[in-house]
């Protein structure tokens, strides 16, 4: 009986399905660290804490714990400092310099992987940094690598309701969708102060759309025509409907808690979709990488010992002094191995430090420390 008790144990164990990673994204004051302070909230009522990453490195306070915060690793304004940089191009190098590490962080999410079902990303305020930078990409890459992902991206709606700004909205939405490829949830912020039943209409009926753009103002010029945007938004909204019909919208208010339940449970309907279509796009890329790099490995052998054996029949007196040592190998690797060790610097705040684990560079002082940060060229 014990046998089977512990053998139930273990598959269920082994059975437990991997946390999600919630990716927000959304425009500067669309309310995203306020929406993860509600839904971190709402997951510790439930007794399932989620493990959150803050990736904004200028942001002075947030209203919530961060268990891996990118500002205990990067100094923002020292960043603009040393590389001469306006708030922008510091955020940008920033995330850089912070992304050369994130081996350690997928391997510190790894570790709390059996013990957290959801995963958290806050991202910076200015959306093209994270969505249209290199960095972003990999970071995206790696965690949906990992892990199962979605991007939620949060919407300011009452800033919404002028058509313009919703297209705007709209068509920010779908390149990210079409880049990342990765399930997607539109995430209708701050209801309490406008409900986001018209642009639900707006998206399920464009005539709807073309009503409200022809009776807002300035869509006419002095003759009474259409003008040339009035005459845009209502093409895209016909292109854009092939892209509603696929996408889960939600209501939430990160004030009330409206809505949150609601979320959570698109984001359950997402984790399915992650597993039917993305990871096996996902595995079929990697196969057909893997299947590419070892053509390319094979044909450089080929050549190589093709090389060796015409070098071999024009020299063969050099070809018998070169000789393999094994001993001047193992002093190679083990030289390799002390220049690889190099300190970690990414801190996971549930885990206790140790000496010498990290330089917090957000907090000391550079003569003490003697930091030497890396300047470009």
């Amino acid at each position: 009986m014990h046998s089977e008790a512990s053998g139930a144990s273990t598959s269920s164990t082994s059975a437990k399905k991997k946390p999600i990673t919630i990716i927000t994204i959304g425009m500067a004051g669309a309310g995203k660290s306020t929406f993860v302070q509600r839904i971190n909230s709402y997951l510790h009522s439930q007794n399932t804490p989620p493990y959150i990453l803050n990736l904004d490195p200028a942001v002075t306070n947030v209203p919530f714990e961060a268990n891996i915060d990118i500002r205990d690793t990067i100094n923002y304004h020292e960043v603009m400092k040393q590389y001469n940089l306006g708030p922008n191009g510091g955020i940008l190098t920033a995330l850089n310099l912070f992304t050369t590490k994130f081996d350690q962080v997928l391997d510190l999410v790894e570790k709390r992987s059996e013990s957290v079902d959801y995963v958290i990303l806050d991202t910076p305020g200015q959306i093209e940094i994270f969505t249209w930078s290199a960095s972003g990409a990999i970071i995206t890459d790696a965690i949906a690598s990992s892990l199962p992902a979605v991007v939620a991206y949060i919407i300011d709606t009452p800033r919404t309701t002028a058509p313009a700004t919703f297209m705007s909205n709209m068509l920010y939405a779908c390149s990210i969708l079409y880049k990342t490829r990765l399930p997607f949830i539109l995430v209708f912020n701050k209801t309490d102060v406008q409900p986001h039943d018209f642009a639900l209409e707006w998206m399920h009926d464009f005539e709807e759309f073309q009503t409200a753009l022809a009776t807002h103002s300035g869509t006419r010029d002095a003759e009474g025509e259409p003008t040339y945007m009035n005459s845009l938004m209502n093409s895209m909204s016909l292109v854009l409907d092939e892209f509603y019909k696929n996408l889960k919208a939600v209501g939430v208010s990160s004030m009330t808690g409206a809505g949150v339940k609601e979320f959570f449970e698109a984001v359950d309907v997402s984790r399915e979709e992650y597993e039917k279509d993305y990871l096996p796009e996902l595995e079929r890329a990697r196969a057909q990488r893997e299947k590419s790099l070892q053509d390319a490995k094979q044909d450089s052998m080929d050549r190589l010992m093709k090389d060796l054996t015409v070098d071999r029949q024009r020299n063969p007196a050099a070809f018998t002094n070169d000789k393999w040592d094994p001993e001047e190998e193992e002093e190679e690797e083990e030289e390799e191995e002390v220049d690889d060790d190099s300190d970690m610097n990414i801190i996971d705040r549930n885990e206790e430090s140790w000496p010498g684990q990290y330089i917090d560079v957000t907090r000391a002082r550079r003569r003490e420390e003697n930091i030497n940060w890396p300047r470009p060229g």
